[in-house]
Parts: structure tokens; sequence; C-alpha cells
């Protein structure tokens, strides 16, 4: 029996029904149109109609993956939770795709450089998922001895999401005449943009930034109130929550791993983006 013909709709409709009820987005992208908006030094190494696809995790991940992931006990080892249960759901959903060549990188991994494997905000902004507010998309900025760092806002959920990862199939192509698709631009006025990315870089810890615009949904409580906690405490709030074992003693990932601006990880507590992302 000849093998089915995998094309870039079967691959988009087989991620989404893998995906989709675990709260998760996924959005196609060529290659080339990552590549052609960075310098040669941060290019995926492919052809540029490559498919790419961007994995989003949206407000309902939480509750839909990240806690039925813990109360079954998945968690291993010092890796961040969040990052092993994004990993569990990608690589069940990517395993469909067999005598596929899928280069799966996520937002979390680190070349021997200490670059990030992809560029996330970047990779949302050309597939469309989020527009990338950058300190270039102000006019007559007011900063002007500061770097301001860049922010992608999704249409339906504002700040209340997050990149998780990029899938890249080696050996499917999308159509040449397949036109980008431009992101929304749901902050479009200059003062607005001003106040998204100086909540951002100056005030992020009150997630002001994430209602840039009246957002859809946001996270549950219980979601903000694991973000909100340090990483070195979350193992103790896991615990209280009975995810954990009582007589599981393994230190809780560190600090740095998740921080704010951290110029390693780019990440702040659940996975929106910081220096390292900038094209």
């Amino acid at each position: 029996m000849a093998a089915p013909v995998v094309d870039v709709k079967t691959v988009k409709k087989l991620l989404e029904e893998g995906l989709s009820n675990l709260g998760f987005e996924v959005h196609t992208l060529k290659v080339g149109w990552y590549n052609t908006v960075l310098p040669a030094k941060l290019h995926l190494p492919y052809q540029d109609d490559c498919l790419a696809v961007v994995v989003l995790s949206t407000p309902t991940m939480f509750e839909q993956a990240f806690l039925p992931f813990m109360e079954e006990r998945r968690c291993q080892g010092l890796s961040d939770p969040i990052d092993q249960c994004v990993k569990h759901c990608v690589t069940s959903a990517v395993s469909q795709f067999t005598g596929q060549q899928v280069d799966v990188r996520y937002d979390y991994e680190l070349l021997p450089s200490r670059k990030p494997k992809f560029l996330a905000q970047t990779a949302a902004h050309v597939s469309g998922a989020a527009f990338y507010y950058q300190q270039s998309d102000v006019s007559d900025h007011p900063w002007v001895d500061k770097k301001m760092f860049g922010v992608c806002v999704h249409p339906k959920f504002g700040g209340w999401f997050a990149i998780r990862a990029l899938l890249v199939f080696q050996d499917i192509h999308m159509d040449p005449e397949e036109q980008q698709p431009q992101p929304v631009d749901c902050v479009p006025n200059r003062e607005a943009r001003i106040q998204l990315l100086e909540d951002f870089n100056l005030r992020w810890q009150d997630w002001n930034y994430r209602n840039i615009i009246t957002p859809t949904q946001t996270y549950s409580q219980k979601q903000k109130d694991y973000f909100a906690t340090p990483p070195a405490k979350r193992e103790d709030l896991l615990r209280s929550w009975g995810l954990l074992p009582e007589s599981e003693n393994t230190p809780s990932p560190s600090s740095g791993e998740h921080a704010q601006g951290q110029i390693d990880t780019s990440r702040n507590e659940d996975g929106h983006y910081f220096p390292l992302d900038q094209s």
C-alpha cells in the first residue's frame, strides 16, 4: 500500500486535531518568510519554500494540558514542568508524521552560542499569528537613549498567550504562489504602542501590557497564581495542589530559566520574549 500523501493542508489538519483541544494554536509559514527579515547568521538552514509551523499556547492550555499532565505524574527530573508538558504534547502530535523529517525547536532551547534556536516573536509575526510590536513601529518615539524590547500581541488574547515551538517539515514545500498573511495590527495608534512597550519593558510584573486590547480570554486565577510564583517556589505550589507527591524532594528549576529579561533565556514567567528576539 502506498504511503499517504502528506501535504501542507494535511499537516495543519493533523496538528490541529492533536493540539487544539489541549489549548494550542498552530500557524503555518514558509521558512523564507522568516529568513527574509533576519540576518544570515540567524537563518533556518532550509529551502525558502519549506513548510514551518509555529505553535502557540492559549489561555486554556494550563487547564486542558498542563494540569492533566501533572495529575498523570508525567513530570520528571529538573527541567521546567511547563516545558516538559509542551514537549510531551508537541512530540505526541508530531509522531503522526512517520517517515517525515521534522526539525522541532522549542522556545527554551539554546544553541551553543547561547542564542535561541529560533526567534519566536519573529516567527509568530511572519506567520500572521500575532503582531510583533517593536521600537521601530513607533513614529518619533520618546526613548532617545533607551532600548525598548518588542512584544507580540495576539488579536484575540492580547498578551495572554505564549509562543512555544517551531516545527520545520524538511520535505514538505508550500505553494510558490502562497501569499504571506499579515498579522492583525490591533494596536494601531502611536500612544497605545508607547503604552504597550513601556508597560512591557518597565512594568512587566503587573501584566498590564497583556490587556493592551480587550482579550476574549485571559489566564485563570490558578494559572496566574502559578506564573506569579517564583520558579524556585513552584514545586511547593504544585505540591500544595496535590500535583506532586509529598515525599518528592526534587530541586526546582533555577529562577533564571524563566526570569524576566535574562539574556540567556529571553523569556519571562510564562514564555513571553525579551532581548534575544530582536532582529
